[in-house]
């Protein structure tokens, strides 16, 4: 099953050199990713770069300081993206919804003071039930966030306690209430395969969340990262065979419950997806500040890579700096953005056009049919000129289908 007739793919093994970026017609949407790095308490699970926040009587002074380093952070960037507009604020960590109401309201309003925003810009925070207060979310919503995501992950208290959360599920429940109050958009996170968690109980977390009716959903499976705590003191999880059969059921009642798969792990019903992780999938541009962000960014000829320092006491120290809290700056080598776009785009479910691949990344699609071709022949990559998409089997096999597009193809003599 070739993309397109034998002859012109043997004409482009014979003729074509290697991946080189060409210049971009046109920029792709911008967004900006602000990390907030402290938690109370870091979860055993977590591999984000997250840290315990300073003891009660100095964190005060230090969500003041780490406030004016993200402004100054942003000032440093913005050459990097002159005359151009932000589609979307996400505010992740760590734990963003520990920052005070007036210390977010000044970031935000610094934020549009420097930097123009569309007018129905999407601004989520990341929130977790056990820090939550209506007074924030009042103060939150007063300052322009409009989409509240709650890691909720549980709905069980036993569960909750085994994977180290400091919430418990009637403060999850009285989280989603208030969100609901405040956000004209609520994301659920939710998490399944948990340490002595059964499928029923599985089932039970679900049904709950969609009971809520939120509109949209994040679903993950428990994975042991390296570099956690959970990597060094294994828990008993569900083995594999189980897991598939918890997450075939939870699947169908998502469906079930009118939330559309529009990404691996991400559900929605009509008009509720997060703009800004759509974004990101489909290849846009973020500036990232903050510890530990990343950011990518286009111009006319390249696409740039970006990671801040990651501790927060180092991010501070260096941000005064520019250069040393700016730990890596690259320029995305032509033969590396296949992999890059496809590593993001596949993950969504419906895929993105054809034409982004050559929009968004200045590599001709024509350098990669070979590849193309062979996920095509797998079964793993639909055939369809129009829309480069992974099939069903594509999607169980995802790692598999991205790493076509790893190595360039042999392109011969």
């Amino acid at each position: 099953m070739n993309l397109i007739p034998e002859q012109p793919v043997v004409w482009l093994k014979k003729a074509q050199t290697k991946s080189s970026v060409t210049q971009l017609t046109s920029l792709p949407p911008l967004a900006i990713y602000i990390h907030f790095p402290w938690c109370e308490k870091k979860c055993p699970y977590c591999d984000f770069n997250s840290h315990n926040a300073p003891a009660q009587d100095q964190f005060a002074e230090a969500q003041k300081l780490y406030i004016e380093a993200l402004i100054l952070d942003l000032e440093n960037s913005l050459p990097l993206v002159w005359g151009r507009r932000i589609r979307s604020i996400f505010i992740g960590g760590g734990t963003p919804s520990l920052i005070s109401g007036p210390n977010l309201d000044y970031l935000l309003a610094a934020i549009r003071a420097r930097i123009p925003m569309d007018a129905d810009i999407e601004i989520t925070l990341e929130a977790n039930p056990g820090s939550v207060e209506s007074a924030n979310f009042a103060s939150y919503a007063a300052s322009g966030v409009n989409r509240i995501s709650l890691g909720i992950q549980s709905f069980n208290d036993e569960h909750l306690s085994r994977l180290g959360r400091i919430h418990r599920a009637e403060e999850a429940r009285e989280a989603i209430k208030l969100a609901k109050h405040y956000f004209p958009k609520v994301n659920i996170d939710l998490m399944y395969a948990l340490p002595g968690q059964t499928p029923s109980q599985a089932l039970s977390d679900l049904q709950e969340a969609l009971s809520y009716d939120t509109g949209h959903l994040s679903l993950y499976h428990l994975t042991i990262e390296p570099n956690t705590y959970f990597a060094k003191f294994p828990p008993t999880i569900p083995d594999e065979d189980t897991a598939y059969d918890m997450q075939d059921q939870l699947l169908e009642e998502l469906n079930k419950g009118g939330y559309a798969r529009y990404e691996i792990s991400a559900f929605a019903k009509p008009n509720a997806r997060c703009q800004h992780n759509v974004n990101y999938w489909a290849f846009g541009d973020y500036l990232g500040i903050g510890a530990g962000a990343h950011g990518k960014i286009s111009s006319a000829n390249q696409i740039l890579r970006t990671v801040k320092e990651r501790h927060p006491e180092t991010y501070l120290k260096n941000i005064y700096s520019p250069s040393k809290a700016l730990i890596e700056e690259r320029v995305v080598q032509g033969s590396e953005l296949p992999f890059e776009f496809m590593l993001n785009a596949l993950r969504l479910i419906d895929g993105v056009p054809s034409h982004y691949f050559a929009d968004r990344t200045g590599v001709e699609i024509t350098q990669i049919l070979p590849q193309m071709n062979l996920a095509i022949e797998k079964g793993l990559l639909e055939n369809n000129l129009q829309q480069l998409q992974a099939t069903a089997l594509g999607l169980q096999f995802l790692n598999d289908l991205q790493e076509i597009f790893l190595d360039e193809p042999d392109l011969g003599d």
